[in-house]
This record gives C-alpha cells, sequence and structure tokens, in this order.
C-alpha cells in the first residue's frame, strides 16, 4: 500500500499543481505511476462539473462560465500538456529533417507555429466551451480521464523517440502488463459510462478519442520514430480538444435534423 500511495503521489506531483505529501521517487515507487495518471483527469473533470453547475446557479455570463470551464485544466496541471503541444507544433511546421525536429522538441523558446496554434487552439476550445450544454456535461467530464488513460497506454506501449527522457525512463521502471490491463479497464468504464449516459454523445466522443489515439501513434511514428513527452502532452493536449468537439458536432446535426 504504501508503494501505491508514493505511485499515486509522483503522478499528482508530476502533472498537476495539487499539494501532495513527500514522496519518494525511487524505481519501484515509479511502477505504477501511470496507473495513477488518468486520477488526475477525474479530478479535472470534477471540477468542471461542479464550476457549470455553480456558474448556473449564480448566474455567471455564459462567455465567463466558458472562459473559466477551458481554464480549469490548466490551472490543475500549470499547463504541462499544452507545453508539450507547442512544442510538437514548431517541430512539425519546421519540415525539417529527423535530427533537426528532434533538436526543435528541446528548445526552451516557443516559435511562431507555438504562438498561432496556441491561439487557434483556445479560440477552438473557446467556442466548444462555450456550447457545452447540460445534456453534453457529464459526458464531457469524462474526457479527461479518457485522455490520461489513452496517453499512459501509449507510454508503456508506444515506441519512444529516445532511451532517456521522462516517457522512457516511467516506460522502461513501469509494470507494463499490469498498468496496460488497469488502463485498458478505466478506458472500458470511462467509455461505457459515457454512452450509457448520453449514447449519441457518447458515441461521438468515444470515436473522437480513438480518432486521435490512431492518428497520434501515426504521426509520432513517422516524424519522430517514436513518442517522448512533449508529443504525449500533443495527444492529450488535442484529444481534450477533439472529444467535446466530436459532441458538439452531433449536438448541431441533432438540432438540424
Amino acid at each position: 500500500m504504501k508503494r501505491l500511495a508514493n505511485s499515486f503521489g509522483i503522478a499528482f506531483s508530476m502533472y498537476s499543481r495539487i499539494p501532495m505529501m513527500r514522496c519518494d521517487w525511487t524505481e519501484e515507487n515509479m511502477k505504477y505511476v501511470m496507473c495513477f495518471f488518468p486520477w488526475i483527469g477525474a479530478v479535472i473533470g470534477a471540477l468542471c462539473f461542479g464550476w457549470y453547475h455553480l456558474a448556473s446557479w449564480l448566474s455567471v455570463d455564459a462567455a465567463l462560465a466558458a472562459i473559466v470551464l477551458m481554464m480549469i485544466p490548466v490551472f490543475v496541471t500549470g499547463g504541462i500538456h499544452l507545453d508539450g503541444m507547442l512544442d510538437t507544433a514548431d517541430a512539425l511546421s519546421s519540415w525539417r529533417p529527423l535530427e533537426r525536429r528532434i533538436e526543435i522538441l528541446k528548445d526552451s523558446h516557443a516559435g511562431a507555429f507555438a504562438i498561432i496554434t496556441c491561439v487557434v487552439y483556445f479560440f477552438l476550445l473557446y467556442g466548444v466551451a462555450h456550447s457545452i450544454d447540460i445534456l453534453i456535461l457529464p459526458v464531457y467530464a469524462f474526457t479527461f480521464v479518457v485522455s490520461r488513460s489513452l496517453s499512459g497506454f501509449a507510454v508503456v506501449t508506444f515506441p519512444k523517440m529516445k532511451k532517456e527522457g521522462t516517457v522512457a525512463d516511467f516506460s522502461k521502471k513501469a509494470e507494463t502488463k499490469r498498468i496496460q490491463i488497469t488502463l485498458i479497464c478505466y478506458l472500458v468504464i470511462a467509455f461505457a459510462l459515457m454512452i450509457w449516459i448520453n449514447p449519441w454523445y457518447g458515441i461521438a466522443g468515444t470515436v473522437g478519442a480513438l480518432l486521435t489515439f490512431a492518428y497520434y501513434h501515426y504521426m509520432a511514428i513517422k516524424n519522430f520514430g517514436g513518442i517522448n513527452g512533449d508529443l504525449a502532452g500533443w495527444f492529450l493536449s488535442m484529444c481534450e480538444l477533439i472529444m467535446p468537439a466530436c459532441m458538439v458536432a452531433v449536438q448541431l446535426i441533432r438540432m438540424k435534423i
């Protein structure tokens, strides 16, 4: 139990700004970190769900309510995954050879394409957040668990860009089979609950997540030869945009029928 408690603390210390107890960052304690990664998504989903109802009760302006809704994941995580998305955008947009793309990923400076991507991403995210209604909300809350479950599964399953780094370290120290089974269980439960709550939006979100995951694998292997922390951040950020975007698209289609 102590080992699992340390794995839990390491996961939240690494991937969130939520205060945690002091943890021993030993190889043994890092084996099950990815099992607790989706729990951060559960916290974010609960906060989004609670904020929506609080904003409705307080009659908060719809624009402000949507802005806070889309900022909650950033506040909880400190923007760690967005940083990876923007580094990836710079590398992909450079159209340089593999070695140079990897160097761009390591560069801490934000290039023009990262800034453009950031602006476009948040405009799209705002549009999606503004369109979320009471029917989509409970399904939307699960997107953060799904994105982290898929991301964790990729960390222990996909080829790695290099043998060192955060993703490579977690993968080497992880109990791969147990983590894969755990994360698949999370996904099956999350997808089943999403579809049970609302079949239309649940199926839309599930399809969006799986398509994004498939493209993530294709893009990472083709352009970088494997994944690293930045690419994992890209996937998670994109998944949390595309899943609700698919739900909103279905909502608009149903309104027209």
